[in-house]
């Protein structure tokens, strides 16, 4: 794709162009001084979704005068189980054009709606924390749940409502440790066994390796620890003053110690101790056990906009476990063997989006 010069505002011709190796430091500078950026749209995820998930990235700049003024990162997902798509931004829970002006972001959608009929894909995806796009079919799907923090570990503690905070406090009780691991593999045995009993296939080995050496300095990995055995895990970022557990999991013995109850509060105090300032809880599906459980410790749920442009496809995707066409094969997997489904789970999951 060439470049392609937009007509301005009455300033010098804003540019798009596909994002190169060469742009890395300076797309990631412009993210850090965006508003509107995230983790997500760190220049580092084109590598991690190329090499951990094997999908071809398409990353998308916007600049004027040789200055970046908005980033829009998209990936192209090929599967024949669950269709050909154009995602921002695949296995993350925001995506969508990050920008300092209103002509850089039509400049990128308009840009993406091109290269996705191009590609002749199902359907554009593009995962807005805020409406972009109202003309184009919407989900009411997901929500996310974001809450500031403080550096007072009382005042945090007292910020979680009572009964919430009850089983925090029988965590505690329960002498229960946290570590902090650089043993990939000490994690994702936790999270594969848990994500197995939910009925959800694992990613692979190398993905979460490839976020770690990609993201070295704004990852964490948290083992809880009951007497001598691992119970719960949380794999987490770190990004401006934000921490976001984002890959988590336990297993069953968890439950009667509230193993993820002390997990996340034994983040929270810990992340705000060193500076952070919003607890990114991260996306659940309406009306889910998760999405109830983030509630219940106070935060509000934020509608995300999860907006389809459709290419090929009649109706938006429908790839996530509310879909009655997966229900057998969830509650299937549930009870596969533990190394069966290890070795399976990546075939699918890599292409889940």
């Amino acid at each position: 794709m060439a470049d392609r010069p937009v007509a301005g505002d009455g300033r010098s011709d804003l540019r798009v162009r596909p994002y190169v190796a060469a742009d890395r430091n300076r797309w990631d500078a412009f993210v850090a001084r965006c508003p509107e950026a995230t983790f997500f749209h760190r220049a580092g995820w084109e590598r991690v979704i190329t090499r951990g998930l094997g999908h071809q990235c398409r990353y998308l700049l916007a600049e004027r005068d040789g200055e970046i003024e908005g980033v829009l990162p998209l990936a192209e997902v090929r599967s024949r189980l669950f269709g050909h798509g154009l995602i921002s931004t695949p296995c993350c829970v925001y995506g969508g054009a990050a920008t300092m002006s209103e002509d850089a972001r039509r400049a990128l959608t308009d840009e993406s709606v091109r290269l996705a009929q191009r590609l002749r894909v199902d359907a554009l995806e593009i995962r807005n924390r805020a409406a972009v796009c109202p003309e184009w079919p919407t989900k009411d799907l997901y929500a996310t749940f974001r809450r500031r923090i403080v550096a007072d570990e009382d005042a945090n503690l007292r910020a979680i409502p009572r009964k919430q905070r009850a089983m925090v406090r029988k965590g505690l009780a329960a002498g229960l440790k946290s570590c902090q691991s650089a043993d990939a593999d000490r994690f994702f045995r936790i999270y594969a066994e848990s994500v197995r009993n939910l009925g959800t296939p694992v990613f692979a080995r190398h993905f979460f390796r490839s976020l770690l050496e990609e993201f070295s300095a704004e990852t964490e990995m948290s083992i809880i620890v009951a007497g001598d055995c691992d119970i719960a895990a949380v794999l987490s970022f770190y990004f401006r003053d934000e921490v976001l557990p984002y890959y988590g999991g336990s297993r069953p013995t968890a439950r009667a110690v509230k193993g993820n109850d002390f997990m996340y509060w034994d983040l929270m105090r810990r992340a705000a101790a060193r500076g952070a300032r919003t607890f990114d809880f991260g996306r659940s599906k309406v009306g889910t056990g998760s999405y109830d459980f983030k509630r219940n410790w106070g935060f509000a749920p934020e509608p995300l906009h999860y907006e389809y442009h459709l290419v090929r496809a009649r109706v938006m995707p429908q790839v996530n476990p509310n879909n009655p066409r997966y229900r057998w094969f969830i509650a299937a997997w549930k009870h596969l063997p533990l190394p069966l489904a290890n070795a399976c789970g990546p075939f699918f999951s890599r292409n889940l989006g």
